[in-house]
């Protein structure tokens, strides 16, 4: 299993205007205890091009991986393109992860399990 292949899968199907966590995106992958390595493959590009980064946010909704970002706040100004509202709290930036967050299907989750099947990673 190449962990870093799926989560590229799964990454580049986050809709527009929407976030996923880190954790929901290791869960899709079929490593839920994953997270940080999701984290990690982000910051160091080891998921290709391509990959909408910045609509991937912590368990609160904070928007975590700014040193990843050409400056500071790229990842807020993306998302604040795609419709996102963004707003600033004492812990940082931050998504109403009710409003925003990708509410991925159970058919959608089996579908990327066949596809991980498929493609061999």
């Amino acid at each position: 299993m190449d962990f870093y292949k799926r989560a590229a899968l799964v990454l580049k199907c986050i809709p527009a205007g929407k976030v996923a966590t880190y954790g929901q995106i290791a869960l899709l992958c079929g490593k839920p205890k994953n997270s940080r390595q999701v984290g990690y493959g982000l910051g160091r590009n080891l998921m290709g091009e391509d990959i909408p980064a910045y609509r991937v946010v912590n368990a609160q909704g904070l928007l975590s991986g700014a040193a990843a970002f050409e400056t500071f706040d790229m990842q807020r100004l993306l998302l604040e393109q795609e419709g996102v509202e963004v707003r600033l709290t004492k812990k940082g930036w931050k998504v109403d992860l009710r409003r925003y967050q990708w509410k991925n299907t159970l058919e959608e989750a089996e579908a990327f399990r066949e596809e991980f099947k498929r493609s061999g990673c």
